[in-house]
């Protein structure tokens, strides 16, 4: 029955206290990234164009400016958290990877004491580790070209190297190693979670897809909506990225991408975008190239998503008119993409944007999540 995982553990939270260390972790990554035929963005007239375009209807904008694909190698660092309960490495490792617009505190955030840690229910009240990351190009981790290399497919092979490398107990640091590994994400990060249950379906025991859908109809909307510029014109974020990279223009492109009216707390969106972070515009570029592909996946699979989500619904999850015949919500159109998975669900959280955790709801997010995982 819903919520009541937290009954069961709420009294373990009076006296838990989660163990946390920051982590550097090195990985020796290969990926087929493809060939774009466009140099790194770097005045506002450029990158205003360049999502013009982009979010054109009935225009693939991403094939037009393709030649092919190559083959990218390296060697980098990721920075990751890494978190157990107090007496030790938990029952299972939870992977998280956030979307665009974040770094790694958006499943941890201090903000109201911790009140939106999502990382803080996982590991305080349900025993779980968990292991937090900055996506490859982004935050604390390791920066790259923002059109050849930082791309969903380099990022993909860097999420499956961290896993492999904690499943092996190999994580710097970190004296455990996990034969049960959850994945979450968070939009773009739902994205790599997704690619990687399809790609390798055995380095994970359940998915978790929050933020959302396979409809990428209104993808453009996001895009628009968050008025990108070029990072050099953002005082915080220009001495900490390579020219090339985009970032909101500012907090009304937060509001409009993440939040949803009468769900949020102003100060968390003054927070959101004075940590926010940028993107490289290849991501944006190869978003939606690896989730079309069927999932191999056949373990338990949960997408959870707001009812006013902009980027995969449209800012209304229900309207499923020119979605599919008889679907609940838009997220149901995700069914057809995982034919093994032992278990199917989806779940609206009602007044909910895109940017769950930082909601007033996320407390419902949080419990269906923590729920799922704990009757699989």
């Amino acid at each position: 029955m819903l919520f009541k995982s937290s009954i069961l553990f709420g009294l373990l939270a009076v006296v838990a206290a989660r163990r946390c260390k920051d982590i550097t972790v090195p990985v020796s990554l290969t990926a087929e990234n493809v060939v774009f035929t466009i140099d790194p963005l770097t005045t506002e007239i450029e990158v205003t164009d360049f999502f013009l375009k982009l979010s054109q209807q009935g225009r693939n904008y991403a094939s037009e400016i393709s030649n092919g694909t190559k083959e990218i190698s390296g060697d980098y660092k990721l920075a990751a958290t890494y978190c157990e309960p107090e007496y030790g490495p938990g029952k299972e490792l939870q992977i998280m990877t956030h979307g665009v617009g974040f770094d790694r505190k958006y499943w941890d955030h201090f903000y109201n004491n911790y009140n939106y840690s999502y990382v803080a229910r996982a590991v305080d009240e349900h025993g779980y580790s968990t292991l937090t990351w900055d996506r490859l190009g982004i935050g604390a981790s390791s920066k790259g070209h923002p059109i050849e290399e930082i791309q969903v497919f380099l990022e993909i092979a860097a999420l499956r190297e961290l896993t492999t490398k904690a499943k092996a107990g190999k994580l710097p640091h970190v004296d455990a190693k996990f034969d049960k590994v959850v994945h979450l994400g968070h939009s773009f990060g739902s994205v790599m979670t997704y690619a990687l249950s399809s790609m390798y379906p055995d380095l994970s025991d359940a998915i978790v897809l929050t933020g959302f859908s396979h409809i990428f109809n209104f993808i453009a909307g996001f895009m628009l909506g968050n008025n990108f510029r070029p990072v050099k014109k953002s005082p915080t974020l220009a001495p900490m990225y390579p020219e090339g990279y985009v970032a909101a223009a500012s907090e009304r492109s937060m509001h409009i991408d993440f939040f949803s009216e009468g769900d949020f707390d102003p100060g968390m969106l003054k927070m959101s975008y004075l940590l926010g972070q940028p993107a490289a515009p290849a991501e944006l570029l190869t978003v939606g190239m690896p989730a079309m592909k069927r999932s191999e996946f056949e373990g338990p699979v949960l997408i959870i998503t707001g009812e006013r989500d902009l980027p995969f619904c449209g800012s209304d999850c229900y309207a499923t008119k020119n979605v599919g015949e008889g679907l609940e919500s838009i997220l149901g159109a995700s069914k057809e993409y995982f034919p093994k998975a032992s278990s199917f669900n989806t779940t609206v959280v009602p007044g909910a944007g895109h940017g769950l955790n930082y909601g007033y709801s996320h407390t419902f997010t949080y419990e269906n999540i923590l729920d799922f995982l704990s009757e699989r």
